[in-house]
């Protein structure tokens, strides 16, 4: 049993880098590359299922190393959310801020082209708010999770 315990090491040392490429990876995507779901959702979805998949199809000897990477996956995150919530600073960079895309009914180019989203995305966005013209947008913002919030003229 002690013999494995190098190779579970490699096991989380991987699984560490893998965790720690994906979420810089995603991040610098910005939210239009993950919507709905933040990078660190994202990560942790893709590479959980990674690590079971793994485990499940290649005998006992991986069920401990897929073991070992789920756990590895789900300490890390751990930490990371308490970094995160501890730093604003570095959550600020690693999973973005809210971006303003139209204001009193009018695009705002340079915050557009800074989200990396088209007039097409932004009305888009709009419409599945239930808003058909622009000029009916007190604001709209695009949101963390790659969402689109609008506050209407009317509300304010």
């Amino acid at each position: 049993m002690l013999e494995i315990l190098p190779q579970l090491g490699i096991v989380a040392l991987h699984t560490l880098a893998i965790y720690i490429f994906l979420i810089l990876t995603l991040s610098l995507l910005g939210h239009r590359e993950t919507t709905q779901l933040s990078p660190i959702e994202v990560v942790i979805v893709m590479v959980l299922g990674s690590a079971v998949e793994t485990s499940m199809v290649a005998g006992d000897t991986s069920l401990l190393a897929g073991l070992t990477s789920a756990t590895t996956l789900l300490v890390c995150n751990w930490g990371f959310t308490r970094l995160l919530n501890r730093f604003r600073r570095l959550r600020r960079i690693l999973i973005g801020h809210p971006i303003p895309l139209v204001y009193n009914g009018e695009i705002l180019p340079k915050r557009m082209a800074a989200a990396g989203l088209s007039l097409d995305d932004i009305l888009e966005g709009i419409r599945e708010r239930g808003f058909d013209d622009l000029k009916q947008v007190r604001l709209a913002v695009l949101e963390t999770d790659g969402s689109i919030s609008v506050v209407s003229i009317e509300t304010i």
